[in-house]
């Protein structure tokens, strides 16, 4: 990683509470070190707002040049631009140092590597600016939107702010196609993940240096998806999300290949889904880490709050997408099992086998991500609800099975197999109108 700054020294005094508007960071310095340890880096400039590029030497100078004019004109606080070269082929790394050598509030970060996140998690994790953000190259976003988006969070008001470009009040200007995908992707993401910020994957965000001290480390993803993990994390912390309208016209030259990108955005919401059902992504140690250090500075309300399933994620649409969601695994297991199973014992017994130990993973994952109950408080009556759905799934699948080789003298196994999966469609609706009954006032938090 090679960073260029267009000034000679990163060390400089904290700014003052009154920035003058539109004063580029042109160095006051200071060369006093922090403490060894964990330590907080000083603050350097207000807000230092990170442009990912990669090949971009067409439209790279018009608009850096474009974004440092109006910040210069309009913009009440201190502020850096870094211009984060994602490993370009082109001149767009010439075309850069050129520009950070001209303006005194651009620097250049250079690195070997593509991966949209991962400019992001070096630029954010070098600055030393209070609020660090990003946004497009192609500057889609209105500029006066970057006020909005980032004084909330320079008054400690809110930890991360995102532009909206489906909040009601949004004006997009963008084809049918992509419209289409935007909404579907924010849909998945409320039933899977139950998420309720309005849009993941618009490029202009910004957060606190702090937050993003703490959030950084537990993000894995280094491309497309890092927004959306930051965001889903960000949330299940208990921080505070600003959301910010947003004038949108969207760039017919993107260079985003859907098909793939799509596909890492499954795996992604896979790779979250598990690591909040295990454990492995320690929600819990970073929310208390917040909460220690909101009482040990002073600030803020005490640190952000358990998340809760709430509002219209934690509604009929999201548990039926979630509760899909987990039953297509368990499907995916009991036929696994059974196949396994059905080797060495007969079917009714493999059925039993296969049917109960899904049945019982089946109810601990909806009562965790479906229903979001959390604690052992009523785990006995929702896993005996859940055995009470199972015997009544066992009926109708062995039923089945009884009814087929009654019908068929020797019905092939991949025939059992269908009767199966329309036999357990059914005990699934019993068993998803069972654990809803069960469990609806049972939330946690709630």
């Amino acid at each position: 990683m090679i960073m260029t700054d267009s000034v000679q020294d990163l060390d400089r005094t904290p700014i003052p509470d009154s920035a003058q508007p539109g004063k580029p960071d042109t160095g006051q310095r200071n060369t006093e070190r922090p403490d060894a340890g964990h330590r907080e880096l000083p603050v350097t400039t207000a807000v230092e707002l990170v442009i990912p590029v990669y090949n971009e030497e067409a439209d790279l100078a018009d608009s850096v040049l474009r974004l440092d004019g109006y910040l210069r004109e309009q913009f009440p606080y201190d502020y850096l631009i870094t211009i984060a070269d994602n490993a370009s082929t082109d001149n767009t790394m010439i075309i850069a140092e050129r520009l950070a050598g001209t303006l005194p509030a651009v620097r250049v970060l250079h690195l070997d590597q593509k991966g949209r996140g991962r400019a992001l998690k070096a630029a954010w994790s070098a600055s030393r600016a209070a609020v660090v953000g990003y946004m497009d190259v192609d500057l889609s976003t209105d500029l006066r939107a970057i006020l909005p988006l980032v004084a909330p969070l320079v008054s400690n008001h809110s930890d991360v702010a995102i532009g909206s470009r489906l909040a009601r009040s949004s004006r997009v200007i963008r084809g049918p196609k992509r419209e289409f995908i935007s909404r579907s992707y924010n849909l998945l993401l409320r039933g899977s993940l139950s998420a309720s910020f309005s849009d993941a994957q618009c490029g202009f965000k910004a957060l606190r240096r702090d937050v993003a001290e703490r959030l950084l480390p537990l993000i894995e993803d280094n491309n497309w998806f890092f927004d959306t993990e930051l965001l889903v994390i960000a949330e299940r912390v208990g921080l505070r999300i600003h959301e910010v309208p947003v004038d949108w016209v969207d760039d017919p030259d993107s260079r985003v290949d859907i098909v793939a990108t799509a596909t890492e955005d499954l795996r992604g919401i896979a790779r979250l889904g598990k690591g909040f059902l295990t454990g492995s992504i320690p929600i819990t140690r970073v929310r208390d880490e917040f909460v220690q250090r909101s009482r040990a500075t002073g600030t803020g309300d005490g640190g952000p709050r358990p998340w809760t399933l709430r509002g219209p994620t934690g509604g009929l649409l999201g548990q039926l997408i979630r509760f899909a969601t987990v039953g297509v695994l368990s499907t995916l297991a009991y036929l696994v099992l059974y196949l396994a199973l059905r080797g060495v014992i007969d079917a009714q017994a493999a059925n039993l086998i296969a049917l109960l130990i899904t049945a019982v993973a089946n109810t601990a994952a909806n009562r965790r991500m479906t229903f979001g109950v959390r604690g052992p408080e009523n785990m006995i009556k929702h896993h005996a609800g859940g055995l009470i759905a199972f015997g009544i799934g066992l009926g109708l699948t062995s039923g089945s099975l009884w009814s087929l080789h009654h019908t068929v003298s020797t019905p092939t196994r991949w025939v059992e197999v269908a009767v199966l999966v329309t036999a357990n469609a059914v005990s699934t609706l019993i068993r998803f109108l069972a654990l809803r009954g069960m469990m609806r006032n049972k939330r946690a938090g709630s």
